[in-house]
């Protein structure tokens, strides 16, 4: 079995570099798309949250008594309580 020339081998291996940089391009050209609708996807839900957020908070701040509710008075020390900072 003889061994094909150099400049076959050279030729044979070019032609499937070839062919592997056309498949990595495309893959590549897929991945960029799915990156740029993820990057969409991703915007457009933070903007709903946003969105929703924004509901919430209006709704919190109708309730009766929502200052209170966000922020409510501490409450009187227990006897443990007292126990424990003395200690």
């Amino acid at each position: 079995m003889t061994q094909p020339p150099l400049i076959e081998q050279i030729a044979e291996r070019v032609e499937r570099l070839l062919v592997r940089h056309e498949e990595l391009r495309r893959t590549n050209e897929l991945l960029t798309q799915q990156l740029h609708a993820l990057t969409h996807e991703r915007d457009s839900l933070k903007s709903r949250l946003m969105a929703a957020r924004a509901r919430v908070d209006s709704l919190i701040d109708r309730l009766p008594g929502a200052a209170t509710v966000l922020s409510p008075e501490p409450a009187a020390p227990t006897a443990a309580d007292q126990e424990r900072a003395s200690s």
